[in-house]
């Protein structure tokens, strides 16, 4: 698929300063989501909020390295900007498929029971709207710019609406037939996606070289 550039230096400028915008709505959102999240999932016992709350911290950490990539004063994409920033989303990938797997397969082995979190449960449903908007905003101001770290991290934050769509479905069947395994399970779908998505980006990176 072509991937449609910004050909006009005042509008690359314009794209750059949208992708700030973008990415500094994620931050914040993101800061606020770990403090709520990993709060709830200490006083439910749950995993899966925990996991989130986790991944929300290390979605700030990628969107500081595209920020760092894409701020205006940059008239093309150097490849070894481009590379290095590649490698980093990419290890934002591996920690969170690191924490998540880790997590999840003590739990899914000792069967530990996770708490009911109503309000996290609603949390996570606002979540999942607000993480699908923006990472369908930087996907399309990552196509043009023809920014592959701008569009990496897109995906991250497409992959935190799934992860959220995904806690929220594994409490909600805790809460309503005590699958005390589906809030794990949930958590582990997305380390393996995340470990996917970290290989991709380090093929990427490679492919620079």
């Amino acid at each position: 698929m072509s991937v449609e550039r910004a050909t006009d230096s005042e509008e690359r400028v314009r794209l750059q300063r949208r992708a700030m915008r973008l990415e500094a709505a994620t931050i914040v959102w993101n800061l606020g989501e770990a403090v709520f999240t990993i709060g709830l999932g200490v006083v439910a016992g749950s995993l899966a909020l925990i996991g989130f709350g986790t991944d929300s911290i290390i979605e700030v950490f990628a969107s500081s390295v595209v920020v760092w990539h894409v701020r205006p004063g940059h008239e093309v994409d150097h490849p070894d900007r481009t590379r290095l920033a590649l490698r980093l989303v990419a290890f934002a990938y591996l920690s969170l498929a690191a924490v998540l797997a880790t997590a999840s397969i003590r739990d899914l082995v000792t069967g530990r029971r996770a708490g009911e979190s109503v309000v996290g449960i609603v949390y996570l449903a606002v979540t999942a709207v607000v993480m699908f908007s923006l990472a369908i905003a930087k996907r399309r101001t990552a196509s043009w710019l023809g920014s592959a770290p701008l569009r990496s991290e897109a995906t991250l934050t497409f992959l935190d609406g799934i992860l959220s769509t995904l806690t929220l479905t594994g409490l909600g069947l805790n809460v309503l037939f005590g699958w005390t395994w589906a809030d794990p399970a949930a958590a582990l779908i997305v380390a393996a996606a995340a470990a996917n998505e970290a290989r991709m980006n380090l093929k990427e990176a490679a492919e620079l070289a």
